[in-house]
This record gives structure tokens, C-alpha cells and sequence, in this order.
């Protein structure tokens, strides 16, 4: 037989409430696992995140690697494609060079002058730059740097230094660009390179 709570001498009210507490307690355990699980999971992804940023890293910096290399590996076709030419090219304008050096860099105290390709006679002197993709900004730095040429190579003081850029492409205003700039523009195609001056070009003096 159930005996009634009030003969129990229980108060139904303190029954409800222990319910109560256990039913909080329970929700409170249950947002604790919530929020630990969450905890857990942000910080996996976290981890996850970083892994990823630190692989992306490595795949740039692998990409540069290449990216320099190809250019550097690029540059110097490009350069062995108009040395090749470049002798005769200029003889046909009017310069007979006899030869290209071997030195193309000078450096001092910590500062460095190089030039791509040099050819010479014993008069005159053309300092090339050789570039993929010829843009109005190249043409600009480099007459600059034509400018004092002779502060790095003196031994060349008594010569006429002139100037050429040799380009795989480049628009025609470009072209035309550093034509009226002085420089002799000289175009490599498939595997030769040509002179793209106008005929009556006349080189100017840099230094």
C-alpha cells in the first residue's frame, strides 16, 4: 500500500525540487560535454588550418623555386640566342665589333653593375640587355644605367658606348620606345634575332 507523502511526512514540493536539481545538473553536464566537445573540434580545426597555411607555404615557395629557375634557365637561352647573331647583326649597321667579354659584372664596395652581354671593338662599345618581355619601365632603367657605364669599367673610357635591348616580345609601341630612346632593338625569333631599327637609325652616345 502507498502511504501519501503527507503521512510520509514528506513535503512533495522538496521532492520536485531534488528533481529540479538533478534536471539542471544533468543539462549542465550536458553543456559542459558541449562545450568540451566544441573546444576539442576548434582546436582540431585549428590545427587543421595551420597544417594547411604551413603546406601552402611549401607549395609557394617550391613554385618560386621553379618559377626562378625556368626564368633563369630562360634568360640564358635567350642570351646565347643573340650572342649568336649579335656580331653580325651590328656589323650590318655599321659597328664591327670584334668580340663580346667575358666580364659583365663589376662589384664595389657592396654594389654590383652587370650588363647582359658586352661587345667591342676598339672603338665603340654595346652594352645589351636582354629581356623576355621588353616593357616602357626597362627601357628607362636601363639608359640610366647606361650613364655611367664608364664609372664601373674606366678601362673603357676612350670608347663610345652604345646601347641595345634584345626582347622575345614586346608591343610595338615598346619597340618603337626604345628605338627613339638611342638603343638599337634587336627581336629574337624562333632561332635567330634581327635588328627591328628603322633603316637611317642612328645609335645614341651613353657615355
Amino acid at each position: 500500500m502507498t502511504i501519501p507523502h503527507e503521512e510520509r511526512g514528506e513535503d512533495p514540493t522538496v521532492e520536485r525540487l531534488r528533481e529540479l536539481t538533478r534536471n539542471i545538473e544533468a543539462i549542465t553536464e550536458s553543456i559542459r560535454e558541449d562545450r568540451k566537445s566544441q573546444k576539442e573540434r576548434s582546436e582540431e580545426l585549428d590545427r587543421y588550418m595551420q597544417e594547411t597555411a604551413r603546406r601552402m607555404r611549401e607549395t609557394d615557395r617550391r613554385l618560386k623555386k621553379a618559377e626562378d629557375l625556368f626564368t633563369t634557365q630562360w634568360g640564358k637561352l635567350m642570351e646565347s640566342l643573340v650572342r649568336g647573331d649579335l656580331v653580325r647583326l651590328l656589323a650590318d649597321r655599321g659597328i664591327g665589333v670584334y668580340g663580346l667579354a667575358r666580364d659583365t659584372l663589376k662589384r664595389r664596395g657592396g654594389e654590383s653593375y652587370e650588363v647582359d652581354i658586352l661587345a667591342r671593338n676598339g672603338e665603340e662599345i654595346v652594352a645589351v640587355e636582354v629581356k623576355t618581355t621588353l616593357r616602357p619601365e626597362d627601357v628607362g632603367r636601363f639608359r640610366s644605367k647606361l650613364v655611367s657605364f664608364k664609372e664601373w669599367w674606366p678601362e673603357y673610357r676612350d670608347r663610345k658606348v652604345y646601347g641595345a635591348m634584345a626582347y622575345l616580345q614586346a608591343s610595338d609601341d615598346v619597340a618603337r620606345h626604345a628605338e627613339r630612346q638611342g638603343f638599337f632593338v634587336i627581336r629574337a625569333t624562333g632561332d635567330s634575332a634581327s635588328i627591328v631599327n628603322a633603316e637611317d637609325f642612328e645609335p645614341r652616345v651613353f657615355a
